[in-house]
């Protein structure tokens, strides 16, 4: 990973530029992944296929974290003449490992934290189109748990922590570097979310903070396979709660009354939390 030297003469505006640049890297990543689901989803609609939840999952998936972010990523490397190995990719070590189980930790933690102040507060959450599939499907969620350690935790974190967040160390130090890609990751999920601006802004506020784990884990083993798997194992735990919510409540396993806040507490968790570009 890159980090800052600058003189302190140049560092204002070289920190404008660096923030331009993974702006711009960050939207036409996100653009070139609406394009391809929006394409891909007429395309089987004109050759008169009814995709299933499924279906337009695995589209989602592969387009955006797949080859929209993945691709982004790839020639923003070759444009700068670097390696796919210049993110840092390797298997982890003992002490990465360890690094990742702690990781995991605090995202789950937090996670639990925001639910519970949504809870608590009764705050608006976004929906997120996750949940969307997940009402007319709930098996897409178990589908979701394997995704998340093969397309989505790879996908986002080699275009944000190993794209945004090493360019945005190019200049800035390690805190703000690490604060402003965790800002973006969250920030363009809002786009994923439905319902009104206060309910998205909530929800983006509440990723944030997963976000600055997945950053520091990166900054902490400069391996972008150990954010990858946090992540991955991060959001594999919210769809298998989620599941396990949605069958709990359809088998009569929470009854009304005390138990069924902890299906609401479940609910909250996902909605506010897993809000993913699905």
């Amino acid at each position: 990973m890159v980090r800052s030297s600058l003189p302190t003469d140049d560092s204002t505006l070289a920190h404008l530029w660096a923030l331009v640049v993974v702006l711009v890297v960050a939207g036409i990543g996100l653009g070139a992944g609406v394009v391809l689901v929006l394409g891909l989803s007429l395309s089987l609609t004109i050759a008169g296929f009814d995709p299933s939840p499924l279906t337009l999952l695995v589209v989602s998936l592969v387009s955006i974290q797949g080859l929209a972010f993945g691709g982004v990523a790839l020639v923003y490397l070759r444009l700068r003449g670097r390696s796919i190995g210049s993110v840092g990719l390797r298997v982890p070590s003992v002490r990465e490992l360890l690094i990742a189980v702690g990781g995991y930790a605090a995202a789950f933690v937090a996670a639990i934290t925001g639910a519970i102040i949504i809870s608590v507060t009764g705050a608006p959450a976004g929906e997120n189109q996750v949940s969307e599939f997940a009402s007319a499907d709930p098996s897409v969620l178990l589908w979701l748990v394997p995704a998340s350690f093969l397309l989505i935790g790879p996908g986002e974190e080699l275009l944000f922590r190993g794209i945004v967040q090493d360019r945005l160390r190019e200049t800035f130090d390690r805190v703000p570097g690490v604060v402003l890609a965790s800002a973006l990751f969250a920030a363009v999920h809002y786009v994923a979310l439905t319902g009104g601006a206060g309910g998205r802004l909530v929800t983006v506020t509440i990723l944030f903070f997963p976000a600055l784990v997945f950053g520091a884990v990166y900054e902490f083993t400069d391996n972008l396979v150990v954010p990858a798997l946090v992540h991955g194992a991060y959001n594999a735990t919210l769809f298998a709660l989620a599941y396990l919510a949605i069958r709990l409540s359809e088998s009569g396993g929470f009854p009304e009354g005390g138990p069924g806040a902890g299906a609401e507490t479940l609910a909250l968790l996902v909605d506010g939390l897993a809000a993913l570009p699905v």
